[in-house]
């Protein structure tokens, strides 16, 4: 059996008397695009951010390729090679694509300049964001200096998923990345998120949008009342059995729903 790249064992958090996880199993595979879908209220963004470290779990266990991990910060997890794309995109308006691809990543110059003087190498960010984005074919923008204001929604979308693509070593987390685009917008992005598949990333995709969903994934993990109900392939279930399961209209059943 092939061993997954993040995995988690009963996590569980509480805030006060809620409990936005449960005990809460979770593995992501090799290459994979695993979609994760709930309610709202179902504990989906405290498992994500579990696994990411923008949140401590009270309990249980997170494992990367086999070893297990505490995540005290998202730096943490991103150290350990997961990059998160949130709904918000995390962007600073003003400031440029190279800038915010680089936000808390800058190249320094070398030597003296860059170590007492702190400059920093725009050449090689200019040249390293211009090569990020024309591998996921994204130099439709011509100008990797213009401010990320000037952008539409589609192209932020695309800079956050190359900036992830570019320092996502191992896992890819996307949170909701079509649900403030228009159709041709979110074609553009679902191609994206095909092609950070391409190079073998791994990809956990959060989404409420079920034909995305059924589009992309290999796998489901349905969430429910802060834990994990089933995983089910794509292939087996309708949509509406998908949405059944996540409201409790349905249970699981049988060897289809591991």
């Amino acid at each position: 059996m092939t061993e997954p790249v993040l995995s988690a064992k009963n996590l569980t958090k509480r805030y006060g008397k809620v409990t936005a996880l449960d005990n809460c199993d979770f593995e992501l595979y090799p290459g994979e695009i695993l979609a994760v879908i709930g309610d709202n209220g179902a504990g989906k963004s405290t498992l994500i951010k579990a696994l990411s470290g923008a949140v401590t779990a009270d309990e249980g266990e997170i494992y990367v390729e086999g070893k297990q991990v505490r995540f005290a910060s998202p730096n943490d997890g991103r150290e350990a090679g997961i990059e998160t794309v949130y709904q918000t995109l995390a962007m600073s308006p003003a400031l440029s694509i190279t800038d915010n691809m680089f936000m808390g990543r800058e190249i320094r110059k070398k030597g003296w300049m860059g170590k007492l003087l702190r400059q920093l190498d725009r050449k090689a960010m200019e040249d390293f964001a211009r090569q990020k984005l024309s591998d996921l074919g994204l130099m439709t923008i011509q100008n990797i200096s213009q401010p990320v204001e000037t952008l539409s929604g589609g192209q932020r979308q695309g800079v956050a998923v190359a900036r992830a693509a570019a320092f996502g070593s191992k896992v890819i987390i996307l949170d909701e990345p079509t649900a403030a685009l228009g159709v041709k917008e979110s074609r553009r992005v679902l191609e994206l998120i095909q092609d950070v598949k391409k190079r073998g990333i791994p990809i956990i995709l959060i989404s409420h949008n079920m034909p995305h969903v059924f589009e992309l994934a290999d796998r489901i993990h349905v969430h429910r009342l802060g834990r994990r109900l089933c995983v089910i392939d794509p292939k087996e279930y309708s949509m509406s059995d998908a949405v059944a399961f996540m409201t409790g209209a349905k249970e699981p059943d049988g060897p289809r729903a591991a």
